[in-house]
């Protein structure tokens, strides 16, 4: 997949003496830090999906390409494969008049975080809303995240959190 692809480049750069740096170095409004981004704050059974999902993912072994989970009433609904985040928000569309569940996002175990990292942005949330999911969790400055001003708009508007751990 890609990130062979990006570590083969990497691996070209390196032998020819050119350092690969962290693609945020020069954008960092791209990422964003510890908090909450919204006026929709996590329930109590919104936490125990997010504490659900972030075992699952650390459970998964080095070589697993999931990089997203969806947990709803405390149980997996859920599991990203190589269709990637988009497939697996498809397969939810069902839910949408639901308010419950989250979609964590969180790079793989072995991700090149210099170069490849979970990108999210307002197709992300439109997806969310009609999987009828409430919010989005994405990992400390692990991720990008593009169209921030109008999905984070889109969140709110659709009381949906995102929240970032």
């Amino acid at each position: 997949g890609d990130a062979a692809l990006l570590k083969e480049v990497i691996n070209i750069f390196k032998k020819e003496k050119i350092r690969t740096i962290d693609s945020l170095t020069y954008t960092p409004e791209l990422t964003l830090s510890r908090g909450l981004y919204t006026k929709v704050k996590p329930n109590i059974f919104d936490k125990k999906d997010i504490k659900k999902a972030i075992n699952i993912l650390s459970k998964t072994n080095q070589s697993s390409f999931i990089q997203a989970v969806i947990t709803r009433n405390g149980k997996l609904l859920k599991k990203e494969d190589k269709g990637g985040t988009d497939k697996l928000l498809k397969k939810c569309k069902k839910n949408k008049n639901l308010n419950s569940g989250v979609l964590i996002k969180f790079p793989k175990k072995k991700q090149d975080l210099r170069v490849d990292l979970p990108t999210v942005g307002l197709k992300t949330f439109r997806q969310c809303k009609l999987a009828g999911l409430k919010g989005v969790v994405l990992k400390n400055k692990q991720h990008i995240f593009l169209d921030k001003a109008k999905a984070i708009k889109f969140a709110n508007k659709n009381k949906m959190f995102i929240l970032v751990k």
